[in-house]
């Protein structure tokens, strides 16, 4: 259990039989009545965002989550085969319980997999990957005067912008939480 108190953002509580991450919180103390804890949650499962009240100090369920590094090992239909680091246990997971990072998930990239009760609820990519390009027009030149982008596709089939000079065969590295370029590697 967890006191409203003590909500952060980031911290997990079971609320109606699913997880909820703790988006923003305002402590609020009026001048007359008890002080209450105002929440922003997010539905670890749906993504779906509800606001909710909680009196101050109120119990809550924490949700405990387990985190474990797990590996991609290979991709058999529209499953992605992961497998245990320690105990070489493989689990298939969808692309939808991966969630919209997919598009960098490469063979043989480890990942974080986050577990609530035996149901995965996602992963947690690396912040940054690399990874090569495999076709992006030529940039011109003269076209680096106002220091523009263009798109490139990516060998996980992912397309971000990328700097004029980026050529195809060229290895870079990719904010995955931020979709952006970082650096040629």
């Amino acid at each position: 259990m967890i006191s409203s108190n003590d909500f952060r953002p980031g911290v997990s509580i079971v609320l109606d039989g699913s997880v909820w991450r703790v988006v923003d919180f305002l402590h609020v103390k009026p001048g007359k009545g008890s002080a209450f804890v105002r929440t922003t949650l997010k539905n670890v499962q749906t993504g779906k965002q509800l606001e909710r009240t909680f009196r101050a100090g109120e119990s809550v369920p924490q949700a405990n989550l387990e985190k474990s590094t797990m590996q991609h090992t290979y991709k058999e239909g529209d499953e992605f085969v992961f497998m245990d680091m320690e105990t070489y246990e493989e689990s298939r997971l969808s692309a939808a319980q991966i969630g919209d990072r997919v598009k960098y998930l490469k063979e043989g990239m480890e990942a974080e997999v986050i577990r609530w009760d035996d149901q995965v609820l996602g992963v947690e990519l690396p912040k940054s990957v690399t990874l090569e390009v495999v076709q992006t027009d030529p940039g011109i030149k003269g076209d680096t005067a106002t220091g523009g982008s263009k798109p490139a596709t990516l060998e996980t089939g992912a397309v971000i912008m990328v700097p004029l000079f980026i050529t195809q065969g060229e290895r870079i590295r990719i904010d995955t939480q931020e979709d952006k370029y970082i650096s040629r590697e």
